[in-house]
Parts: C-alpha cells; sequence; structure tokens
C-alpha cells in the first residue's frame, strides 16, 4: 500500500464559494485501488502556495504519490504545472502524455490540458484537471500504471526487461 495526497488548487473552493467536487472523488479512487490517503488539501490559484504545499507534502509528509486537480487550463491563475515543474528534480513526461492521449478519444478539448508530472526525492507528483469528470477519467488512463512506477521509485523489486 502506497501512501497518498489530494491537492486542491481552486481560488473558489479556498474561498468556500464552491464544493470541492475533484479532491474527495480523486482521494475515493486512490483508496479503492489500495492507496493510504494521508492527506487532503485546498490552496488557491497561487504558485506560491501551490509549491508550498507540494513540498510540505513531499518533504515532510512524505507521500509517496501526490496528485493534484485544477488549475491546469489557459487562465492566466492556471499555474499548477508550473508550480510542479518548480518543484520537481525530475519530469515524467509520459504519464500527462497518457492522459492526454486518453482524454482525446473522449474530447478534442483534452490538448488543452497543461497537466505535468514529475518526481521529487521519493515522491511522485501527478497533476489532474479541476473538472470531476475529468480528473476521473485522467487518473483511471494512469492508476493501473502508477504501482509499478512507484515500486521502481522506492527502490523495489521490479520486473522491468532489460535489452
Amino acid at each position: 500500500m502506497y501512501k497518498a495526497a489530494v491537492l486542491t488548487v481552486s481560488d473558489r473552493s479556498f474561498q468556500g464559494q464552491r464544493p470541492d467536487g475533484a479532491g474527495p472523488l480523486v482521494a475515493s479512487l486512490l483508496e479503492k485501488a489500495g492507496y493510504q490517503i494521508l492527506e487532503t488539501a485546498v490552496v488557491p490559484d497561487e504558485q506560491p502556495d501551490i509549491e508550498a504545499a507540494l513540498l510540505r507534502l513531499s518533504d515532510q509528509v512524505h507521500a509517496a504519490l501526490v496528485v493534484t486537480t485544477g488549475g491546469t487550463g489557459f487562465s492566466p491563475r492556471d499555474v499548477t504545472p508550473e508550480a510542479t515543474l518548480a518543484v520537481c528534480q525530475r519530469l515524467t513526461p509520459g504519464i500527462p502524455e497518457a492522459m492526454r492521449a486518453a482524454s482525446l478519444a473522449i474530447t478534442p478539448r483534452a490538448m488543452l490540458s497543461r497537466g505535468a508530472a514529475g518526481i521529487r526525492g521519493g515522491t511522485l507528483i501527478v497533476n489532474l484537471p479541476g473538472s470531476p469528470k475529468a480528473a476521473r477519467e485522467n487518473l483511471e488512463a494512469i492508476l493501473s500504471t502508477l504501482a509499478h512506477g512507484l515500486e521502481m521509485l522506492l527502490g523495489g523489486p521490479s520486473d522491468c526487461y532489460v535489452l
């Protein structure tokens, strides 16, 4: 069982103007997949706040997986990918590529997602869209492979093939 945290990035949810729909849904999907949810949190669309939360969840809470929801679009306040890239030490471009590919089969608007993913120490950080429907679709596209990636990241046995 891997430890996970869910971070919702939303001005309106942070201010209490709108309930957080995606964060609890993502936490539920992760729990059903066998992840232990250490924490869920909501922060505003402010890059310093997002970065601080990602740093805390990875460096202090020690979540193996941090999943964000929201802030991945084209709005000037959508800065979750920038915050993620600022705190990650290594990028994992295949994860957002797989999410966008799966989403493109559903809607052409998937190409507008700017979600990123990367590694900070022993933590994998993955950005999901803020819409509950899109967050579910994107997480479901990668969920079956995440455990293998975390196993490799955390130094567990691997069934990777050497050529």
